[in-house]
């Protein structure tokens, strides 16, 4: 009962997260190149051809840079929005794209993946919840707000990458001109440590194991800040940042407690869907 992960990069250079059973896996955004995902990839010992799918959180380039060459390359389908697509301007092929609505349950063999609107400046946003054998990881970047979606779906996780993408008072203290500084904090942007950690302390379920800290920014936030603030209330979850200059290292995630069902909690809307692998 347990699922495999690692991040192959985590910030505003790339995002790249890689989420596994033990016979197919999904990478959910593409925001590193084809050829660095590869090397990425091949220093884990973790093989591209049991790579079944691509999931698109949003159009932003920090999470697409790869996208058209990975899946053209692979031929591996590509799950986006019809207004993610629009925005990203990539001409993917047309039998590899695939659009899914929030709460669509889609089956890449015997993993489902749960998309679930966000807040965030972009066309039409959505985290994931992968799920198998028991098992449920996250993914949450590029969050503006802890709303309800988040929320709900937050306390599903076994392991869940959780954006801390900046210090409150760095942010403040930066030379980022003010725009920028309101774009990021003003509900539609990125999530603070405070911000992320509040949600950790509040709803984090007794299942959760791991908080892979995540889109740390390089300017206004530090891996050893955003690591002592998680450490200190971590109790028996394992804290990881995941880096934007490399990979971490796989992680095997078990279910010692079960979630509940996905079809349990909340959904305004559930439509199964079953892909059939790609060879």
């Amino acid at each position: 009962m347990s699922l495999f992960t690692a991040s192959l990069n985590s910030g505003s250079n790339g995002n790249c997260y890689y989420i596994a059973n033990e016979t197919e896996a999904v990478l959910v955004d593409v925001g590193i190149s084809c050829k660095e995902i590869i090397k990425r990839l091949t220093r884990l010992k973790l093989s591209v051809d049991k790579v079944k799918a691509i999931f698109i959180s949003h159009e932003h380039s920090d999470h697409i840079k790869g996208l058209q060459v990975m899946a053209n390359k692979y031929k591996l389908p590509v799950y986006i929005t019809k207004a993610t697509h629009i925005g990203s301007g990539l001409p993917l092929e047309p039998d590899l794209t695939f659009t899914f609505d929030a709460y669509e349950q889609i089956g890449i063999g015997n993993l489902t993946v749960t998309a679930f609107p966000k807040a965030h400046d972009c066309a039409d946003g959505h985290s994931f919840v992968v799920s198998g054998n028991g098992v449920n990881i996250g993914v949450l970047t590029d969050i503006g707000s802890v709303c309800q979606h988040v929320i709900e779906n937050f306390k599903q996780c076994h392991a869940v990458y959780l954006e801390t993408n900046y210090d409150e008072e760095l942010l403040e203290q930066s030379n980022y001109p003010w725009y920028l500084k309101n774009r990021i904090r003003g509900g539609n942007g990125h999530l603070s440590n405070k911000q992320a950690l509040e949600l950790f302390l509040k709803h984090r379920p007794d299942f959760m194991s791991h908080v892979f800290l995540s889109h740390l920014s390089q300017n206004n936030n530090s891996p050893q800040l955003a690591q002592k603030l998680f450490d200190e209330h971590a109790r028996d979850t394992k804290i990881v940042v995941a880096s934007r200059e490399y990979e971490t290292e796989v992680f095997h995630i078990q279910s010692k407690l079960p979630a509940p069902k996905r079809n349990e909690i909340y959904q305004p809307f559930s439509r199964q869907v079953q892909l059939s692998l790609f060879s």
